[in-house]
């Protein structure tokens, strides 16, 4: 299946989806805001730096999932400069049905990115899942990797975020009228379960 451009992508995402995409390009999107605008309508998420064909930096997202529109914009905000000039931030995936040491390594890596998506989905009134990513090998996400995205959300809440990650998530705070999506009390260890 072909995806969507970001034009064609922007008017068939689901509501919420929709308004990830307009306040995550109300952000970011402008050369100053660093150039880059969020697209769903993909059959699977993927970042592609601008180059010779696309004049901007592109983070896609599966079909209009808003949970993969929020996921995607977290790994985007983890990326430090070098990474976001590269395909897909130049990082490794193993597909779906990984071993229990690839496992550990994807929960590894995943604790910050979906500490983020919490932030982001609480911003926007969305329910979080945390995410094992791992369907075939009937591997769901441990409690450590449970453990450890609650920690690190509460670290974020005390501590605050990168500058990328608050302005998108005081940004979608204001669009979908939530509360201050750093109050720790907005996460508690139990909802992961």
């Amino acid at each position: 299946m072909q995806a969507l451009s970001c034009a064609k992508a922007a008017q068939s995402p689901t509501a919420a989806a929709d308004r990830i995409v307009a306040v995550f390009d109300r952000c970011f999107a402008s050369p100053r805001g660093l150039n880059t605008r969020l697209c769903g309508g993909f059959e699977e998420p993927y970042y592609r730096p601008a180059g010779d064909e696309q004049r901007y930096h592109r983070v896609e997202f599966t079909r209009d999932y808003p949970a993969s529109a929020l996921h995607e914009a977290a790994h985007w905000c983890v990326a430090g400069a070098a990474r976001r000039r590269l395909p897909d931030y130049g990082y490794w995936y193993a597909p779906d049905g990984r071993s229990a040491s690839q496992q550990a390594e994807f929960e590894r890596v995943e604790v910050v990115p979906q500490a983020l998506e919490w932030i982001f989905s609480r911003a926007c009134g969305l329910r979080f899942r945390v995410s094992a990513d791992n369907l075939e090998s009937g591997l769901g996400p441990s409690d450590g990797f449970k453990h450890a995205v609650w920690r690190r959300v509460r670290d974020y809440c005390t501590r605050g975020l990168t500058p990328r990650a608050e302005t998108f998530a005081l940004a979608l705070a204001g669009e979908f009228g939530r509360p201050d999506p750093l109050n720790p009390a907005l996460y508690q260890l139990a909802e992961l379960s």
